[in-house]
């Protein structure tokens, strides 16, 4: 084969990298900019539930989610490392007199509970969405996801990934202030 038939590839292989390339590395540059997926559900009810009992736990219903004052919905399973590293911030979240609401997405119902057992329970009611239908129907990426909810059962906000000390002073922090509460992390 002559050389130059592999002229017109790497010419293309070129003009690829040239308009490709500038968004990769700004993506790389700014992590916020990765990690602001966007929810269509901001500002609406939040959609419907239809779980499974969860090892012998408060079931998790839909008035739960329509009750007074701030909550948090946490889409968590026991196979998901970032789900372990936000569990202590669940946990202080849970202390400071917020109600999380926990769905256990796509997991093993006894390694669920293995993990609450090892880790403490930080939910106030627990649904297990075994085939993850429940995440679908909330715009679930991947867990863990945590959606603020509000006293008419609307979506205020929606973190994706981890409650981490970053996230949560970016994000679910300003929130819960702004609500008179305070919460203190601990990382």
């Amino acid at each position: 084969m002559k050389p130059l038939y592999f002229v017109p590839f790497a010419v293309v292989a070129l003009l690829l990298g040239a308009i490709f390339l500038p968004k990769l590395m700004a993506n790389k540059a700014d992590p916020e900019a990765a990690e602001a997926l966007p929810s269509t559900f901001i500002g609406k009810p939040a959609p419907e539930l239809a779980l499974d009992g969860f090892a012998g736990q408060p079931e998790l219903t839909a008035e739960l989610l329509a009750g007074e004052g701030l909550k948090l919905v946490n889409f968590w399973a026991s196979w998901c490392a970032p789900c372990r590293v936000e569990h202590p911030n669940l946990v202080a979240i849970a202390e400071a007199g917020v109600p999380i609401y926990g769905i256990n997405y796509k997991d093993d119902p006894a390694k669920a509970a293995d993990f609450l057992a090892e880790l403490g329970n930080p939910y106030a009611a627990i649904g297990a969405d075994t085939e993850g239908r429940n995440g679908f129907g909330w715009g679930v990426y991947g867990v863990p996801e945590t959606y603020l909810i509000d006293g008419e059962g609307r979506i205020v906000l929606r973190v994706a990934g981890p409650v981490t000390s970053s996230s949560y002073a970016r994000d679910l922090g300003p929130a819960l202030e702004a609500a008179g509460i305070e919460v203190t992390l601990g990382e």
